[in-house]
């Protein structure tokens, strides 16, 4: 990443694909100017999704590990949809959903969904270029259709389910029976398909407890050297040990 920044500076970078698959933008979702520059110039979707802008990369190699550790779990029947979480917030959770989702799409040609859980912070869409807008919140609460939220992004077979505008009661939102239903919904519908939910951190709030129940697969994201061992021993406390 260093590495890269340096050749960002240097200018060496200048074919830098856009993140917005434009044919496909919603009419809320039409991508800002500004961020329309900022990719262009890679300052921030470049620096945070390597397993798409830089492939070559440290980073994006160990995404790849990341994903075949995955797949390797069960051959005959690996985890389809998967929790990202993490103990405290600012750990880099959001990072690896975006980056493990883009590296199935991109790498082994897998359909992809990343869908934003956390409704208090929702990050995702701006992440991929889009502004706030409608997203998974508006689904829970006000009966909107699933197909009308969905974004596609510029990464062939990956789409994004925003977190959509926030709501007052988030825990109530993702403890719902209609939360259940959907992620049922998600995991049984296609067969090929991951679903990577990018979800609250665990001592933060409580919806990571309540959504790990729902899928297949945990991934605890742990910032190294930072996070103390017994906040991370805390938050896995509240998981099923076979999940993760």
């Amino acid at each position: 990443l260093e590495k890269a920044e340096r050749e960002r500076e240097s200018g060496s970078r200048r074919d830098i694909p856009p993140m917005i698959a434009r044919d496909e933008v919603k009419p809320w979702g039409k991508p800002r100017e500004s961020f329309r520059r900022r990719t262009a110039e890679g300052s921030f979707s470049e620096q945070q999704l390597v397993s798409f802008y830089q492939p070559k990369s440290l980073g994006a190699e160990q995404f790849r590990k990341l994903r075949t550790y995955l797949l390797q779990l069960n051959v005959q029947n690996p985890p389809r949809a998967i929790m990202v979480t993490s103990a405290a917030s600012g750990e880099g959770k959001t990072f690896v959903s975006a980056n493990l989702a883009a590296g199935l799409s991109k790498d082994i040609h897998a359909h992809a969904l990343l869908v934003d859980c956390d409704l208090r912070v929702p990050s995702l869409a701006n992440l991929f270029g889009y502004p706030s807008g409608l997203g998974l919140s508006d689904y829970l609460k006000d009966s909107r259709k699933i197909a009308d939220l969905l974004l596609r992004t510029a990464i062939d077979k990956l789409s994004l389910l925003p977190g959509g505008n926030i709501p007052e009661n988030p825990t109530e939102l993702i403890g719902s029976k209609k939360m259940e239903d959907l992620v049922h919904e998600l995991k049984s519908r296609y067969n090929d398909r991951y679903v990577i939910f990018d979800s609250t951190p665990l001592l933060a709030t409580s919806e990571s407890e309540v959504l790990s129940k729902l899928v297949d697969g945990i991934i605890v994201v742990v910032k190294a050297g930072v996070t103390p061992r017994e906040t991370v021993k805390q938050a896995i406390s509240f998981l099923d040990k076979k999940k993760i």
